[in-house]
Parts: structure tokens; sequence; C-alpha cells
């Protein structure tokens, strides 16, 4: 890839991860729009490791909060607020994983098509505006409970399905679920922390075992393009998430979804 691309796709990754917008589905614009070739494996670990650094960075206190509560949950048996918002987001992975270990050969094999992207960019969307229409909007995260979050884990296992974005969806099931908008996009944004942290290193694995020939300008350079992003992406998301709510992002999404369809059938 020329610096271009390598600045075009980090910031896409970046802004993308954890906006309700799909990121799978913007991955494809500049390879329909420009016909770049795929980004290669290698550049993928290196911008998801850019979007990991930004949210363990930007929630840090809340993080060593929760460890420390969990930790204390274990061995000394001591139950707070922390502990048990710890103990949920782990309950929220499980789904992912293990669908994740079910469902990849199925999901590469059928599901990556635009079509697929298309249509679920668009039909999640209409979820997604759905949901914080009907939202009650009560719930903090810290009063999920097990049961709302293993639901919310089981819709972010949904987000296998390119197109339906990981925040996305896991902000839809929270907002169904009660929860007020920010703590809806706290709570999906701490999810993504071990779910991005296993996905690159399963992609680390790959990548070590494949042999792949590694540029490391570009690598770098995507990282840090893509922290920067991500780690401005959340926090004017959470600044303005409650003023004006999913609207904007549903109507981007069908926007988005009637541009890749025009793309695939015209």
């Amino acid at each position: 890839m020329d610096t271009l691309q390598v600045i075009i796709l980090a910031l896409i990754q970046g802004l993308t991860e954890f906006l309700p917008i799909s990121s799978s589905a913007h991955l494809i614009l500049p390879s329909q729009l420009l016909g770049w070739e795929d980004q290669g494996l290698a550049f993928d670990v290196a911008v998801h490791i850019g979007s990991l650094l930004a949210v363990v960075l930007y929630f840090r206190a809340e993080i060593i909060a929760m460890l420390n509560a969990w930790f204390g949950s274990i061995f000394k048996g001591n139950h707070s607020a922390e502990s048990k918002l710890a103990w949920w987001i782990i309950l929220a992975t499980i789904p992912a994983v293990i669908f994740g270990f079910m469902a990849k050969d199925l999901v590469e094999t059928y599901l990556r098509g635009p079509g697929v992207i298309a249509i679920t960019t668009v039909v999640f969307g209409l979820l997604l505006w759905w949901s914080d229409k009907m939202a009650r909007l009560e719930l903090s995260e810290y009063q999920t409970g097990w049961r709302k979050a293993l639901m919310i884990g089981f819709a972010q296992a949904l987000a296998l399905i390119p197109g339906t974005s990981r925040s996305g969806i896991t902000m839809t099931a929270a907002l169904m679920l009660g929860l007020n908008r920010e703590a809806a996009a706290r709570f999906s944004f701490l999810m993504s922390i071990p779910v991005i942290l296993g996905a690159a290193l399963l992609m680390g694995k790959d990548l070590l075992e494949g042999g792949h020939v590694i540029d490391w300008q570009a690598l770098i350079l995507g990282v840090v393009l893509s922290f920067i992003a991500a780690f401005t992406c959340i926090h004017l998301f959470l600044k303005i998430i409650s003023k004006m709510g999913m609207l904007p992002f549903v109507i981007y999404r069908l926007a988005l979804g009637a541009l890749l369809c025009g793309f695939i059938f015209l």
C-alpha cells in the first residue's frame, strides 16, 4: 500500500470501529471506488491494535477499578458495582467467542459479499432506529445485570456477519433492554476490549504462521492513525449521544447501504 491508502484505511478503521455504522461496510468502499486491493492481514492487525490502545487508554480509570474489584471478588470475596460490571463484561464476551469459532468458516465462505454487507447495513440500521425510538433509557451500565449482559453478548455474536456493526448491534440490544444511551455506548466500548484483543491475537498468530512480508513503516503509521481516530471518535460520541440520539447514524447507514447497492446492482 502507498501512504495515501494507509492514511485513508487507518482513519476509516479507527472512526468506524466504535460508531454504530459498520467498519466492514466502509472498508469495501475504497476497493469499489478506487479499485484498491485488500489491505492484508498485517495491516488489519495494526489498525486493530490502534483501536484497542485507544479504548483502553480512554477507559483506563474504569478498567483499573474493574480489574482491582474483579480480583478482590475472586480472592477476598468482596463484591462491588465495579466487580459485577467486570463479570458482566466477561459473560457478554462468551457468546462471540463460541459463535466465532463455530461460524468462522461459514461467515468467510458465504457472508462476506458486498450484497450481504449492503443488506445488513440497512436492516440493522433500521433496528437501531427502532430500539432508540422505543428505549426506556433508565439504566446505567452498573445496573445491567447478568441476564441483560448475556443477551447483549448474544447480540454481539451477530456482528460476525459483515455490515452488522459490533458497536451498533450491542448498543441496539442495550437500548432495547433499558440502558440509557451513554450507558449503552460505554458498555459496548468496554465489551470491545476482549473482542478486539482476541481478534488481534488470532490475526497475529496467522500472520506469524503465514510468513507474510511486513511493511513496518505502514504498520506503525496505521497504528498511530487508527489510535488517534478511535480515541477522538469515542470521546466525541460519548459527548453528543445523549443530545442527538441514534437517528443521524441510522440515516447515514441507510445512505451507505443505498450507495453500496448502487455499486453492486448498477
